[in-house]
């Protein structure tokens, strides 16, 4: 019997877990495409984006630090301009405020700035990326001198993040890194409690025969 060269059709069907202090309870596929890569190559990870889409794929996670919210907006509207989703509810989008805009008075147009990039109104989830605060950077790096660390002001930062929500420029609130212990200093005066803490799981694979 000859092999059937038409390319196979695969789609995915992932759970979704309801986000109790998201705003309508906004649920969040357990399965996302993250987009934090070393090198940017923002037509590979449009085109990522674009295939994962057809894949059945709807949780997509970025962050201001990674440069790639455009790529991930571009691929959003061409979705939509496709039909490959019907509309821009069915796609659940993070994003992340940066150490540097970690200050109160910086949240709020942080986010606005994220929303300008992703072409979007509203992201699904904003996260706050690490438990501590930077000085006021217009460029954002990641290995942020020693000097450059401030102590991080979780009441005002995070009142700011409940305004965000508040706003409707973003679904969901929540925290990214975080230790337990940090998580209940901001449990202590949060009147819209963290959704979310996003951690990364690195794996190491031992191999005892070498």
């Amino acid at each position: 019997m000859a092999a059937n060269s038409e390319p196979m059709n695969v789609s995915i069907n992932v759970p979704e877990v309801k986000l109790s202090s998201a705003s309508g309870h906004r649920k969040m596929p357990v399965i996302g495409l993250g987009s934090a890569v070393d090198n940017i190559d923002e037509s590979a990870m449009k085109s990522a984006v674009l295939e994962s889409i057809k894949l059945g794929y709807r949780h997509f996670d970025t962050a201001s630090l990674y440069g790639t919210e455009r790529a991930l907006g571009e691929a959003i509207a061409e979705a939509l301009k496709l039909g490959l989703v019907a509309s821009r509810e069915e796609l659940f989008i993070t994003t992340k405020l940066w150490c540097s805009d970690a200050h109160r008075d910086l949240v709020v147009p942080a986010l606005k700035k994220s929303l300008k990039t992703l072409q979007i109104e509203y992201v699904d989830l904003y996260l706050i990326h690490w438990p501590m605060s930077a000085k006021p950077s217009e460029k954002l790096r990641n290995d942020i001198p020693e000097e450059d660390l401030v102590s991080l002001d979780y009441n005002g930062v995070w009142e700011a993040m409940e305004e965000c929500q508040r706003h409707g420029l973003t679904k969901s609130i929540g925290v990214s890194n975080f230790s337990p212990k940090k998580i209940e200093t901001i449990l202590a005066f949060a009147t819209i409690p963290p959704t979310v803490n996003q951690v990364r799981l690195i794996t190491i694979i031992i191999d005892f025969n070498l």
